[in-house]
């Protein structure tokens, strides 16, 4: 469900959303409305509380709302796709930066709230919705195209890996990602070879990742039990590993991780079906130590790995483990 100013089929998608002097008037509402929020108060008013199962801590520190903003690096022509804006403090520094705004907010008793704290900013459109059940380009419309639109969250643990998947892996992928996440999902995220997680390989395989920003836990309300960062992606045109090979490369990963502390070659082995000395072979075709472990080895030796297991296609390699 859809709360926002209604633009008529005729205004074109470069079109100024309103005028200058609806600018100027819009300015000076803003600047009246740019005092930090007091979300207990907020929430008490509307008869409301934080939902633990939801996921909702509010951030509402001023510096790391302005740290996120300044991270996602937004130009005034471009579209923000903003999930779980919670209370608005954060779409307010992106309405102010952003052409365009739309926010994805899955609890709807936050939306009359929402738009109380939005009134003032009508280049915002508020979505009432699933992020994960909606469709990416029916939301952004035309700024899925060239150049591409931003998305900018705060996500909550138990939908971390799930909405990255959809994020990265959707037709419709956005140009770069500012998120605020745990910050051990941080640091996984953007881990290089040595500490490489399947996250990292996950996330690193579609684009340039690292932190740009610590919050701790009393930037939010309520606080959490740890502390967060801001982890920024700019996706490449293409993937890393070629698009056909994304099944066969992630099948491995994901073998391969499944035991970490196993070798590679019995982990594969475990994973893949493979005999253990076919497991061997593969690998030391790929240039890779079979007693290494999955966490070692770098985003670049598995997509050589994937090249060489779709290369010695199948038959001899893939034939089911002897039972004992």
């Amino acid at each position: 469900m859809r709360f926002s100013r209604r633009r008529s089929e005729t205004e074109a998608l470069g079109a100024p959303l309103f005028s200058a002097a609806d600018h100027q008037r819009v300015a000076y509402n803003q600047r009246m409305n740019s005092t930090p929020q007091n979300p207990a108060a907020l929430l008490r008013r509307y008869g409301l509380r934080p939902h633990k199962n939801l996921g909702q801590n509010f951030l509402v520190d001023e510096a790391a709302l302005q740290k996120i903003t300044q991270a996602a690096e937004i130009q005034p022509d471009e579209t923000v796709l903003e999930i779980g804006p919670g209370l608005g403090g954060l779409t307010r520094h992106l309405a102010r930066a952003a052409r365009r705004v739309v926010c994805v907010e899955l609890d709807r008793a936050l939306i009359p709230i929402l738009e109380d704290q939005l009134q003032d900013y009508p280049n915002v459109e508020l979505v009432q919705g699933d992020i994960l059940k909606l469709d990416l380009r029916a939301l952004v419309g035309g700024a899925a195209d060239e150049p591409g639109y931003l998305v900018v969250a705060n996500i909550p643990y138990y939908i971390t890996s799930t909405l990255l998947r959809k994020l990265l892996e959707t037709a419709a992928p956005p140009r770069r990602l500012a998120l605020t996440v745990q910050r051990a999902v941080a640091e996984r995220a953007c881990a290089t070879a040595g500490e490489l997680s399947l996250l990292g390989l996950s996330v690193q395989v579609y684009g340039r990742a690292q932190i740009v920003a610590h919050i701790p836990a009393g930037a939010f309300y309520p606080p959490p039990k740890v502390d967060s960062a801001v982890i920024r992606v700019d996706l490449y045109p293409e993937p890393v590993v070629a698009r056909e090979r994304l099944p066969l490369f992630f099948r491995l990963a994901k073998a391969g991780f499944a035991q970490k502390r196993k070798t590679l070659r019995n982990s594969l082995a475990g994973g893949m079906h493979w005999q253990a000395q076919g497991a061997a072979e593969i690998l030391a075709a790929a240039e890779i130590d079979p007693m290494r472990r999955a966490e070692t080895l770098s985003l670049d030796e598995w997509r050589r790995l994937t090249q060489v297991v779709e290369a010695l296609a199948p038959p001899d390699h893939e034939q089911p483990r002897e039972q004992a």
